[in-house]
């Protein structure tokens, strides 16, 4: 099996709309991906420190009870569809390696140049947005 980034993002953003109230949690599934892959993208995620309180059955359904302030750090970089794209975009188109570090670093990058536009804005109106 392929370490597959996108499926990643899909559970991280699959359990954060989780309601945390619930006393009852449903297994994690997304289209596309068969419950085997969800289960090991699962287990990389909780030895990557991204998640946490990981619970599974015989059947192979598994779910996530929380999300760590890591894996929410990670989440916040590459929620934006749009920065999503192009994080991958840039990735692939410089060959470098699709991993955590480098997904956080240019999705910063991304996220950095438009807060820096939105101060520059914001600088030449004068304060006003």
């Amino acid at each position: 099996m392929k370490r597959d980034m996108d499926l990643v993002r899909l559970i991280l953003l699959r359990v954060e709309e989780q309601d945390p109230n619930s006393s009852s949690y449903e297994s994690i599934a997304i289209d596309g991906y068969s419950a085997g892959e969800i289960r090991e993208h699962v287990k990389l995620l909780k030895n990557a420190g991204m998640v946490d309180d990981v619970h599974h059955d015989m059947d192979g359904h598994v779910w996530i009870r929380s999300i760590t302030w890591d894996g929410y750090d990670y989440l916040d970089k590459v929620r934006d569809n749009t920065i999503w794209k192009k994080t991958k975009d840039a990735i692939k188109d410089k060959g470098l390696p699709l991993i955590f570090d480098t997904i956080k670093t240019i999705s910063s990058a991304f996220i950095t140049a438009a807060a820096e536009g939105v101060a520059n804005s914001i600088i030449k109106n004068g304060g006003q947005i």
